[in-house]
């Protein structure tokens, strides 16, 4: 059972203790108030029913003193005389009343009794005084049996209302005899059950508690393949224990992931490194042959013989192909700078991609010569016109005829073009060479930036690394994609996907 539920089972457990108690307190509570009502309620009943009866004598000592003097006198009754009697039948009859209403229960048929013998009396009473001047009404008020029986009854009363009184003393001695000690048991049974329910869960959090301190004992030394593995709890203290693990197994990954990311970092490092030696060696190639021929130039100049006209325009024309092949190298260097920082943009127009990738073939003419290559051109006739930058487009094809040139002897480089039927409005560019190939390990890091395939690539075969990757960018700028197939030894395929609808080229990019 988890933490959570024990705690809660002990805590319900305690308020229910807690509630029998209080209830028992406010039950004892009402019952005494009951009992004590009832109690006070019969002995005003009894004081009441003694106070009537009285009343009752008085009267009728009065009425029979009345009733002497009128057979002995023709003294009349007074109007006022005649008003203090009825009040004083009213007041018997009001006390009477409340009689009633204290009497409820098991004295209410005494009490009916009581009431109808009662107001047949005082009827009789009310009726001798009102015919008192009245020389005509008989009436015999010496006759005692109706002042008896109403006598009877409320002395009946009395005697039930002292007894209903002394019962309700008695439940009262009762009740709070019970409700005591059922308040001692509740009490105590709390203190134990509190006691024990706190010692078990104690010694339970105790030893859950140890072996989370242990855990993080040596997950803080280092030991990170350590578990928590052996707390018996489904609820917080089991979700801790699992909480622990994962951080540990978090820091474990982080920590190789940190590796992993300083182990590439210094593999990027060292790219890097090795990209601005070859982009050094690369800047001082030209730069060496321009400043050594402008020297040569400039010393021929100042000599007084004839100038070599045919060799003064070699060396020119060595100084030109130098210097553009030092502007090709800083336009690469800032087309992939603007690329990285997010400032490079399209500049789109309709131009037909048979006619620019011809452009850039003829362009490479003396490079195929150079290096005994031949290229071949197929299916560019029937190409739709495109819609996207034609400079970046050309760029593009430019670097990888480039460097399927550069790392071919003796072959052949191909150029295709076809659109592809699956999907309309795209279409399909391939350069293909008979080079050198590239690995399946070389291929994951082929397209990025300051990397070459070998160490040696750039000292074999010149190059920063940067035209592959450049293609790569232009071509997501483009809208489309770059891929490559290759093999050792026996050559490489680039594949250029391009969207032919100017929607897709927008959405694209």
């Amino acid at each position: 059972m988890s933490l959570r539920r024990q705690l809660t089972l002990s805590l319900v457990i305690i308020l229910v203790l807690f509630a029998a108690n209080v209830g028992t307190h406010f039950w004892g509570s009402y019952a005494r108030n009951e009992s004590m009502l009832a109690y006070r309620n019969s002995v005003s009943a009894a004081q009441l029913s003694t106070e009537i009866e009285q009343l009752l004598e008085d009267q009728r000592q009065q009425i029979l003193i009345l009733a002497a003097l009128r057979d002995t006198t023709e003294e009349q009754l007074g109007d006022a005389e005649l008003q203090r009697a009825e009040d004083a039948l009213v007041v018997i009859n009001q006390k009477i009343q409340k009689l009633g209403e204290l009497s409820r229960g098991v004295t209410e048929l005494d009490y009916d009794l009581l009431w109808q013998s009662s107001s047949k009396l005082l009827k009789r009473w009310l009726k001798f005084y009102r015919s008192y001047n009245d020389p005509t009404f008989k009436m015999n008020m010496n006759d005692p049996l109706p002042f008896l029986q109403a006598s009877a009854r409320l002395s009946e009363l009395e005697r039930r209302q002292e007894f209903i009184a002394a019962q309700r003393s008695d439940i009262i001695d009762r009740t709070i005899d019970l409700t005591d000690r059922i308040t001692v048991i509740g009490f105590f049974s709390s203190i134990f059950l509190t006691a024990t329910l706190g010692y078990f869960l104690l010694s339970y959090t105790n030893t859950s508690l140890k072996r989370l301190k242990k855990g993080t004992e040596r997950f803080g030394s280092g030991d990170l393949n350590y578990r928590i593995d052996n707390i018996d709890d489904t609820g917080e203290l089991g979700d801790l224990a699992d909480a622990f693990n994962d951080m540990s197994d978090k820091l474990r990954n982080a920590i190789y992931d940190v590796r992993k990311a300083k182990d590439s970092a210094d593999e990027a490092n060292a790219a890097k490194s090795m990209f601005l030696a070859n982009v050094s060696h690369e800047l001082r190639t030209p730069l060496n042959a321009i400043i050594g021929y402008s020297e040569l130039l400039h010393d021929e100049m100042g000599d007084k013989s004839d100038i070599n006209r045919p060799q003064f325009q070699q060396d020119l024309g060595t100084i030109i192909q130098s210097g553009r092949q030092l502007l090709t190298l800083i336009d690469d260097i800032l087309d992939l700078s603007k690329v990285e920082t997010g400032k490079m943009s399209l500049h789109c127009e309709t131009f037909n991609p048979t006619v620019v990738i011809k452009q850039a073939c003829e362009v490479l003419a003396p490079l195929l010569t150079n290096n005994h290559n031949e290229l071949l051109i197929s299916d560019l006739k029937e190409l739709p016109a495109l819609y996207n930058d034609a400079a970046k487009f050309r760029q593009v094809f430019t670097n990888l005829l480039s460097n399927a040139n550069k790392f071919t002897q003796h072959g052949h480089i191909r150029v295709s073009a076809q659109e592809v039927p699956e999907q309309p409005g795209w279409i399909t560019f391939s350069v293909e060479d008979t080079g050198i190939g590239i690995s399946s390990d070389q291929m994951s890091y082929v397209f990025d930036a300051f990397a070459q395939a070998e160490p040696s690539t750039s000292a074999n075969y010149g190059g920063t690394g940067l035209g592959l990757a450049i293609s790569r960018d232009f071509c997501k700028l483009m809208g489309g994609s770059i891929t490559v197939k290759s093999e050792i030894g026996v050559g490489s395929t680039f594949t250029v996907l391009i969207p032919t609808d100017p929607k897709s080229t927008h959405a694209a990019a």
